[in-house]
């Protein structure tokens, strides 16, 4: 199989789909992989390391598109690269469908094979292809959101961690999946005074039991969320529904409620965001004010320390672009159930029903 890896062109995205080694892996087992000049110069990886593990450079991302019969990237296709998607052609990338719509009509269109890493599930219910990117977007939302916190970046001017004889910084974490935990680790570590919600009891108790002891539990009840704003000083939004929009966990009339200055990080904005008032943002443009609270949505927070985010997430990418460059895509995804709930876009057709049911579309599962 022909493997093409373009240059990721949307804002400040340094991360790329494959490292040499990954290319060398795949050379190995007789396929070819053509890579973008510069693709993966961001992630500390040059043309000539392609080179050496048995790539071919190509000097643009059409030549890229046009060659290869399957994409390997990391963010989903902008604008600029509908046209280059031909049909039939294999794409294997972050897509989170259920929050652009634009982006599902124009794949539909082009009848391209949709293989999102965010939807490939296990039977025990993890996503393989999304943990490494939310230990990174959790840890990374602790060390914004503190960035966030001081004076000169809008914030109240509050040390996270406090000092002694002044209290740390109060942190509510809403969802205690990957990035919860992880944010939560991290606030912990910093000397932040946590508290994790969530709906599930059973991973509340195994938080409560894990972590350390100045990260509280809470049972994530509208109520009882609205009681913890007025105080808080940094809320991470962390809710993940597979597939599927976050839901609205504080809506614009609970700004009122915080003091000016709290800061809101919207790790959920791939998914559409968990706060009513967020939008999605960039690393040249992280925030915005409304009400006089901080709002941190950048949509690809990974993308800020790309050399840690490429070799964690191609770590967990390589197996399955190898199983579908040595099988194709439909044998492969018949020998993987995980693998072929990442189908999405099928020739036209949606096939994951989280993404027809947000937009009102015909879903036509694969048999």
């Amino acid at each position: 199989m022909i493997i093409g890896v373009p240059k990721e062109i949307k804002n400040n995205e340094n991360r790329v789909g494959m490292t040499p080694s990954g290319v060398a892996e795949v050379v190995k087992q007789g396929h070819q992989v053509y890579i973008q000049h510069t693709a993966g110069i961001n992630s500390g990886f040059p043309d000539e390391a392609y080179l050496s593990a048995g790539a071919q450079v190509l000097p643009t991302i059409e030549e890229v598109y046009a060659t290869a019969d399957m994409i390997v990237k990391v963010k989903e296709p902008i604008a600029p690269e509908y046209n280059l998607i031909r049909k039939g052609q294999l794409l294997f990338t972050y897509f989170h469908f259920a929050s652009d719509k634009e982006l599902t009509l124009a794949m539909i269109a082009n009848k391209s094979i949709c293989l999102a890493y965010e939807t490939v599930e296990k039977a025990d219910h993890s996503l393989p292809l999304l943990i490494p990117m939310s230990e990174v977007a959790g840890r990374m939302s602790i060390q914004e959101g503190a960035r966030f916190l001081e004076k000169p970046q809008g914030g109240k001017g509050i040390l996270l961690g406090g000092v002694p004889g002044v209290k740390p910084a109060k942190v509510l974490i809403l969802g205690g999946g990957i990035v919860g935990s992880n944010a939560a680790q991290m606030a912990a570590g910093m000397g932040a005074d946590v508290t994790v919600a969530d709906i599930n009891l059973s991973r509340l108790r195994y938080l409560s039991e894990t972590l350390p002891k100045n990260v509280k539990t809470l049972y994530a009840s509208e109520l009882r969320i609205k009681k913890e704003l007025p105080d808080v000083d940094l809320v991470i939004g962390s809710v993940l529904i597979p597939g599927n929009k976050a839901p609205h966990l504080i809506t614009r009339k609970m700004l009122a409620m915080m003091q000016p200055g709290t800061v809101l990080v919207d790790v959920a904005i791939d998914q559409g965001g968990c706060f009513e008032t967020s939008h999605p943002t960039t690393h040249s443009a992280p925030t915005y004010v409304i009400d006089g609270i901080v709002h941190y949505a950048v949509a690809n927070i990974p993308g800020a320390v790309p050399y840690t985010s490429t070799l964690a997430l191609t770590n967990a990418t390589l197996p399955y672009v190898i199983a579908l460059a040595n099988k194709g895509w439909k044998k492969a995804c018949k020998d993987d159930p995980a693998l072929a709930l990442g189908l999405n876009v099928v020739e036209g057709k949606v096939v994951y029903k989280a993404v027809a049911d947000v937009f009102d579309l015909k879903y036509e599962p694969i048999n």
